[in-house]
């Protein structure tokens, strides 16, 4: 009886074993940062991901929890922050070097302790006194993770302390930080980042030497997009570089206000979308694009196909 029993749990085993060989392993499914890294990651990529600039502002409270909240619920790709160091070395969303123009309070954020920035509120749009207060980088990337990428601003020279943030709350591979350093002061500061980041040189078009830099850093560091500015449409540096970087980068134009991306800019769109963000699409190959009007980007971009 005992034996009869151990064979058929011999064989009740041996089932078991052989039905979960034969089951097709289920490999995990792709999340929003995935599909978003493989967007990046494709020079070829007919796709353009929106970029929310200090949030989405216009729409709400710049560089707050509410902004980023509104950005992720629009669909948008991306959001720009601004990062500033208070006295005691908290890194904080700030655009400007003081406290004043965005909240009821005054004083340089160097100068500022984080106990003491948040004595006071966020301003709305209209200058009136929100019930937000201005939150720290830590605890945006909590919020954010998953979500969608982020793009630091004017944090180059807060590599260290940025990524050990990212690191601590798990958004490393959202991260997405540019620079107008050369290749090589790239490779020495930021090196020890560069296969975990993305990293975007800015390039001014209008300067000289512009294309013997992006020329540079393809050689070194094979970026995966630039920042590329220009003043006038009737430059032809942007199209040569187009050119140049087509099947080997992705490019990253701005469109917040006139002179960035030549004479093509958010306010014209509302207007006339195709003449703006279509231009800058289809004319000089733009597949990331930095806008004070996402929304509208994004309604346009779906129309054409361009965005899920």
């Amino acid at each position: 009886m005992v034996r009869s029993n151990r064979s058929l749990l011999l064989i009740l085993i041996s089932s078991i074993c052989l039905y979960s060989c034969s089951r097709p392993v289920q490999q995990p499914q792709a999340t929003r940062i995935d599909t978003l890294l493989s967007i990046l990651n494709n020079p070829n990529t007919e796709s353009v991901l929106v970029v929310a600039h200090r949030g989405g502002w216009r729409n709400t409270v710049e560089n707050s929890f509410e902004s980023l909240q509104n950005a992720i619920d629009m669909g948008v790709d991306v959001v720009e922050l601004d990062v500033r160091r208070t006295a005691d070395s908290v890194l904080i969303l700030m655009h400007d070097a003081t406290i004043d123009r965005t909240t009821n309070g005054k004083g340089k954020v160097s100068e500022l302790s984080i106990d003491s920035i948040r004595n006071y509120f966020l301003k709305a749009n209209d200058s009136t006194i929100t019930d937000l207060q201005v939150p720290t980088l830590e605890e945006i990337f909590i919020r954010s993770k998953g979500h969608l990428m982020l793009n630091i601003d004017k944090g180059y020279n807060m590599f260290d302390e940025i990524m050990a943030l990212a690191a601590k709350t798990g958004v490393t591979r959202q991260i997405i930080m540019k620079g107008g350093q050369d290749a090589d002061h790239v490779q020495v500061t930021a090196g020890p980042y560069l296969d975990s980041v993305i990293y975007m040189p800015i390039v001014n078009l209008d300067e000289e030497g512009a294309e013997a830099t992006i020329a540079d850093f393809d050689t070194t560091l094979h970026p995966v997009a630039y920042e590329l500015l220009f003043k006038s449409d009737t430059s032809r540096v942007p199209q040569r570089v187009r050119d140049f970087l087509a099947n080997r980068s992705l490019i990253w134009y701005n469109t917040m206000w006139n002179g960035m991306s030549g004479e093509r800019y958010d306010d014209q769109a509302l207007d006339d979308a195709t003449r703006v963000y279509g231009y800058l699409i289809d004319s000089l190959n733009a597949r990331l694009i930095q806008t004070d009007r996402p929304g509208l980007l994004l309604e346009y971009l779906r129309k054409c196909g361009r965005h899920d």
